[in-house]
């Protein structure tokens, strides 16, 4: 039980560790770790709200048919150009990017113009060529703000030849490609709420509840928690293959 833990936790674990070796052979380092580490979690915390809310609102009100359109495999150089538009006037760190990149993705757009989106985030946005240009001189700004964007229209045609869409769409479903649920008959009370609450996924079959399809998805794992919380004898439950 504990390894399964340990295992299912592994980069939690190994963070962890790796602080406590650092506390006890490198404490300063160890505190300025620390420090830093907490500061990014706060901001993180002020941050991801807004930008989950972001792609809740895109996903709901943007069309699937107009990220294709604008940002799609066939949108061109046109499309290019729109990338490095939303990315260079992008506010908020660059992991902020990465939930609307997925999202974006999901609906339409290419691998090509999201490695754009997220390259000229980091590099090319508006308020940080402003600054260069203070600091730096608007010559020395200009010429780098041109390198730049041919090496990101480069990087991003590079990228799309060697990472497929569906690679990263379905990257997270390996927890989860091996697990199904089922109901266990001895258990079932035929109340029918999970067929009354979620049709799609169950039915009842004498007197019995009755698993549709018993396949979990990234998709579809919030509701089989659901259900599994919601069942009064906890009949349902998840099937973990190895």
């Amino acid at each position: 039980m504990i390894m399964k833990k340990i295992k299912k936790h592994k980069r939690l674990v190994l963070v962890t560790l790796s602080y406590l070796g650092l506390f006890i052979f490198a404490p300063d380092i160890a505190l300025t770790s620390a420090n830093n580490s907490v500061y990014y979690l706060l901001e993180m915390l002020q941050v991801l709200p807004v930008i989950f809310l972001l792609t809740i609102l895109i996903d709901a009100w943007v069309p699937k048919e107009l990220i294709t359109k604008k940002l799609g495999a066939k949108s061109g150089f046109s499309g290019n150009l729109f990338s490095i538009l939303l990315g260079s006037l992008s506010a908020g760190p660059i992991y902020a990017a990465f939930p609307l990149s997925k999202l974006l993705l999901k609906k339409g757009a290419s691998v090509a113009n999201i490695v754009i989106i997220l390259s000229s985030w980091a590099v090319i946005k508006v308020p940080m060529l402003l600054n260069e240009a203070k600091f730096l001189g608007v010559n020395f700004m200009i010429v780098r703000w041109v390198l730049t964007v041919i090496t990101i229209l480069f990087m991003g045609y590079i990228i799309s030849l060697f990472v497929k869409k569906e690679d990263i769409l379905n990257s997270n479903d390996a927890s989860i490609s091996n697990t199904s649920f089922k109901i266990n008959k001895q258990h079932c009370i035929g109340c029918g709420i999970c067929a009354r609450v979620y049709p799609e996924y169950f039915e009842m079959n004498n007197d019995k509840a009755k698993v549709k399809s018993p396949i979990v998805t990234k998709d579809n794992k919030k509701i089989i928690e659901a259900s599994i919380d919601e069942c009064p004898v906890n009949a349902i439950s998840l099937n973990h293959k190895k």
